[in-house]
């Protein structure tokens, strides 16, 4: 009897503190959607839990979607999404599975040189002279091939790489397959689960993006969306905004709705992709963190 009401109060202790975390998780972003399609004038008067919009108009997303800045900002994100994200899992597979044989020469002494980055780098300065020198500056190869190879996602598909079945490559061998063909006939096949990690990993990471644009870019046409997203929350161009877009109502009030429209703009797109990877999301974690 005792341990069938310590189990209940543990339940109800669970329920309790998880359902506190997921309102506490979930309130922001459902206070900015509210706020994003409230009236300003209400919004600016209220004070409480945001709990359903303010009389509820879209003019802020109007503005913010024709903003000019917006537009390219989105254009440029996805461009460096998909560009970066295709470099970064097919340069990360090929060195993971190099480094993932047994018969590779140096291979530990090569993986220790790796994970060395992981604490020590050459600074922002010698980087940013080597872009220079490089002539990748306002290039989108300033935006991708700095971060080309991420320490830490190397070692979790390098560990996946390593906890499939040496038999599996022995017998393509034996049946006359080279390392490309074992490559990608047998071992990307097997390692979707932690592929797709690695795409919504680097994805993201590439999504949220702004420092290294906000240092190598200098034309605002090639701005992510991410750096045009901090220009309008952090230095506060929304009065610019509503002046070009030739919006009569200004002030204030007007502002801080725009900058929750254009908080949602940036935020939800990505929201999407997370439901499409979350199958493969655990598994591939776990057997890349754990095995090896």
């Amino acid at each position: 009897m005792q341990n069938n009401l310590g189990e209940k109060l543990f339940d109800v202790f669970n329920v309790t503190l998880l359902t506190v975390l997921t309102i506490a998780t979930v309130y922001p972003f459902l206070y900015v959607a509210f706020a994003s399609v409230s009236s300003p004038a209400e919004l600016a008067s209220y004070s409480g839990l945001l709990l359903f919009p303010l009389g509820a108009q879209w003019d802020a997303y109007k503005l913010v979607l024709s903003n000019p800045l917006i537009l390219s900002g989105y254009k440029n994100t996805l461009i460096y999404v998909v560009v970066g994200t295709t470099l970064n899992v097919i340069v990360t597979a090929l060195l993971a599975y190099g480094l993932s044989r047994k018969g590779v020469l140096l291979r530990n002494h090569i993986m220790l040189f790796i994970v060395f980055t992981m604490f020590f780098s050459g600074g922002l300065i010698p980087t940013y002279l080597l872009m220079k020198s490089m002539g990748l500056l306002n290039t989108i190869g300033a935006i991708v091939l700095p971060g080309l190879i991420s320490t830490m996602n190397l070692i979790i598909m390098r560990t996946y790489f390593q906890s499939i079945p040496e038999s599996l490559e022995e017998s393509a061998r034996l049946d006359g397959a080279g390392d490309w063909t074992i490559l990608f006939r047998i071992i990307i096949p097997l390692a979707m689960p932690v592929i797709s990690v690695m795409i919504l990993y680097y994805g993201v990471g590439h999504w949220n993006a702004w420092f290294n644009a906000s240092i190598y870019l200098n034309e605002s046409e090639m701005y992510p969306l991410q750096l045009v997203l901090r220009n309008i929350l952090i230095n506060n161009k929304t009065d610019d905004m509503m002046v070009t877009l030739g919006v009569d109502e200004k002030g204030q009030d007007m502002s801080e709705v725009i900058k929750y429209a254009t908080i949602m703009v940036a935020t939800v797109p990505v929201l999407f992709a997370y439901p499409f990877l979350q199958k493969y999301f655990a598994k591939g974690v776990m057997i890349g963190a754990i095995k090896g």
